[in-house]
């Protein structure tokens, strides 16, 4: 089930279950982790995409191995607020997503979470180039998760 807001996959939600967020990439996909308490977003890890079906199935392995109660993915708005074709590609496979696991998904806005998080590991770790490349993707997915926590604890 694809839910309207953030705040209508908090209700949805079964207590105690964790949420995993997704920064879709074209040839990955973040992963980060929330703990049960839906406090702290921490990376977990990058799926290589391959193909429709294999990607499906590793994202409905992990939702049952870790006990996730719902899905937070990124959806890539262009900075004038219009949802281009990359966006449009997101939903897509949300709703592929969706027909496979039988937790609730929303959509969060994740404009500028990689940048963000590229210059974090610039500025503030001093990451070289090839280790930023290896994490930026479950990096961006943690900002993403933590930014959908913060929201829904907030309202």
């Amino acid at each position: 089930m694809i839910c309207e807001t953030i705040y209508a996959l908090r209700v949805g939600l079964a207590p105690r279950t964790r949420l995993l967020g997704l920064d879709m990439g074209a040839r990955t996909i973040g992963l980060a982790l929330s703990d049960v308490s839906r406090t702290v977003a921490t990376p977990m890890d990058v799926i290589r995409r391959t193909k429709l079906d294999t990607d499906l199935e590793t994202l409905q392995r992990l939702v049952a191995e870790h006990g996730v109660g719902g899905l937070v993915v990124g959806l890539p708005i262009a900075m004038d607020g219009h949802e281009r074709s990359r966006a449009q590609s997101v939903r897509r496979f949300a709703r592929d997503l969706a027909g496979v696991v039988e937790v609730p998904i929303a959509f969060w806005d994740e404009r500028l979470s990689s940048a963000a998080v590229e210059r974090v590991l610039i500025e503030e770790v001093d990451m070289t180039r090839k280790r930023r490349r290896q994490v930026v993707d479950k990096m961006a997915a943690a900002y993403i998760l933590q930014g959908a926590l913060d929201a829904m604890a907030s309202k």
